[in-house]
């Protein structure tokens, strides 16, 4: 089989010339060519380290006799861009990365690909880029922080912030917290959205096996950054591509690791988009069938006890596979060339499982604690729950769906009757909470924040804010269009579709409209106005004249990236990808 960097060669003389100006030597030409992609750069923690893992896939391509060339579109950072309008373009960077990606890789020819990410929109961007290419490719992950003293991590942040609001906590509190909640480089230690989709990635079979979220300062991610550079050369000549390996048997496969993490509700936004790039269909309705009677089991923060570091400590993706093997499509294709049943084997006969309860031997005395693997990924018979870690909604107000984390969410909210309370933006909601302006049994809302709206920004402060009031925080529900971090914990729901923007009922929601939220039933529902209750039928011939008077709202950005975004995205439940039918 002849590499499409040979056959491209012949077509384009300037080629080679212009590959020995950027420093190949004439040797390196005839090499398997291996793109190196990543979002290395000074953006944030997660991506000031990953040079380091370039250079080590680029030894580990070389010394397998190809070439690799590194090419970087950095990514930026949620938690540096809450608070203001920098959050807006979150989710829309997600789109950028994937398409830089398709530009670098198709305008000039690659026989394979490594691509290199940690965190919440690289991640993503990186494996929506490595589908529409679709060379020969491997996801190498960035990993995670370390933890600060007394186990702080970075979700704790939100916390301390309102309690500083409220004036339970003086300012050196504060800043004691600012100062010691990011220790090293690597995504934030919980399970948000960067190491969800870190743990994905090994899920979908385009990860080597046990390589996902490991400590970023662990010399165990330099050897498998190594090994993957290793591997796309043999890849690159064996000539099997992403779209051999995602099929719907490996996404169902991740979308139950995903249940038995407790994953991050943005992962219903980015799981659908891969899949979408694939030509394969997966919606908000394919999660909640699969986390119906999933079993919970890991427990780390922010809906368990542990940082993300003793992910690893404790066996990581593979031993989270091994305690839900029953429910996994075992003959599902991976990177290695083998199947995932296959990978499993073979790391148990490989010592991966000793070395792994080595480094927890060691986080329990630099910690001085005293834990099991059996305290961070519980067995499955002794599951933390049973029914998974998320549900859909739907209802009058939100036909197509809305997403909340039931794992954290207080018991008390499951099931409620709650009075409305719309707000227009994220800042008039967050004053309210934060000043008591909201009473116990309120829905707040918070609409016109879904990606057509303002780019889909995540409602962090006014989740932290709301889950860490002693009173409001088991009394009210936040229901928005726009979307969460995965860190918020609270009765928080999400990606209520059809947005506000798009005229959904969100947006005919009155003050002092009664509603409905049954998370097992998993309903979301006006069933009244102004207190007083309505049937269906007259439910329904309300919102009708509603929306009559309804008129949507001017376009919020006139130009740019957000303009583009907001013109062409989908719906939440669909994914949010651009869609240009």
């Amino acid at each position: 089989m002849e590499l499409t960097s040979q056959k491209l060669r012949k077509i384009a003389p300037e080629l080679d010339p212009l590959r020995i100006g950027t420093g190949w030597k004439p040797e390196d030409l005839d090499k398997v060519q291996i793109i190196i992609e990543s979002t290395s750069g000074d953006s944030h923690p997660g991506s000031g380290h990953l040079f380091k893992l370039v250079e080590a896939v680029r030894r580990g391509v070389a010394d397998a006799g190809g070439f690799g060339a590194r090419y970087f579109c950095t990514d930026i950072c949620d938690g540096e861009s809450q608070g203001h309008d920098g959050i807006n373009f979150s989710l829309a960077s997600r789109e950028m990365i994937a398409n830089m990606i398709e530009i670098h890789a198709n305008a000039t020819p690659f026989d394979g690909g490594v691509f290199i990410a940690s965190c919440d929109k690289g991640m993503p961007g990186n494996l929506i880029g490595m589908a529409r290419v679709n060379i020969p490719s491997i996801m190498v992950t960035g990993g995670t922080m370390s933890a600060g003293p007394n186990l702080l991590t970075l979700e704790q942040l939100g916390m301390y912030a309102a309690g500083f609001e409220r004036g339970e906590i003086d300012e050196a509190k504060l800043n004691w917290a600012k100062q010691n909640a990011c220790p090293s480089c690597g995504a934030c230690s919980f399970i948000g959205t960067a190491s969800t989709l870190q743990i994905m990635a090994e899920a979908l079979g385009l990860s080597l096996p046990g390589s996902a979220l490991l400590p970023a300062t662990s010399p165990d991610l330099i050897y498998y950054a190594y090994n993957a550079g290793k591997r796309i050369v043999e890849l690159a000549k064996e000539g099997i591509k992403p779209s051999d390996i995602v099929t719907m048997d490996s996404l169902e496969n991740a979308i139950m690791v995903h249940a038995a993490i407790s994953g991050s509700t943005n992962c219903l936004l980015h799981l659908p988009a891969i899949a979408h790039e694939y030509g394969l269909t997966i919606t908000g309705d394919t999660f909640d069938r699969l986390h119906r009677g999933a079993h919970y089991l890991l427990d780390l923060r922010p809906a368990g006890k542990w940082p993300a570091e003793f992910f690893y400590y404790a066996g990581g993706v593979p031993a989270i596979m091994e305690e839900i093997k029953s429910v996994l499509h075992l003959d599902a294709k991976t990177i290695t060339g083998k199947t995932l049943g296959e990978n499993l084997d073979e790391l148990k006969a490989n010592g991966f499982y000793e070395r792994c309860q080595k480094w927890l031997d060691e986080a329990n005395k630099k910690y001085s604690i005293n834990i099991t693997k059996e305290d961070i990924i519980r067995p499955y018979d002794k599951a933390i729950g049973t029914e998974g870690s998320i549900a859909v909604l739907k209802g009058n107000l939100a036909p197509e769906g809305a997403v909340i984390k039931h794992t954290a969410c207080p018991k008390e909210m499951y099931k409620a009757v709650l009075n409305a309370r719309p707000f227009d933006s994220e800042e008039e909601c967050l004053d309210a909470v934060l000043h008591h302006k909201v009473q116990k049994g309120d829905a707040v809302f918070i609409r016109y924040e879904g990606p057509k709206g303002s780019g889909m920004p995540e409602m962090f402060y006014t989740s932290e804010a709301i889950s860490s009031d002693k009173e409001l925080g088991r009394a009210i529900a936040l229901i928005t269009d726009g979307r969460f971090s995965g860190a918020s914990t609270g009765p928080v729901i999400g990606h209520c579709s059809p947005e506000a923007a798009a005229g959904g009922p969100i947006a005919l929601v009155e003050e002092g409209d009664i509603i409905e939220l049954d998370v097992f039933a998993r309903k979301l529902n006006i069933i009244g106005v102004k207190g007083e209750r309505k049937t269906p039928e007259e439910i329904d011939e309300i919102l009708a004249e509603r929306k009559k008077n309804w008129k949507p709202r001017p376009k919020k950005y006139k130009r740019g990236v957000l303009r583009l975004f907001s013109e062409l995205a989908a719906s939440p439940m669909k994914g949010a990808y651009l869609e240009y039918d």
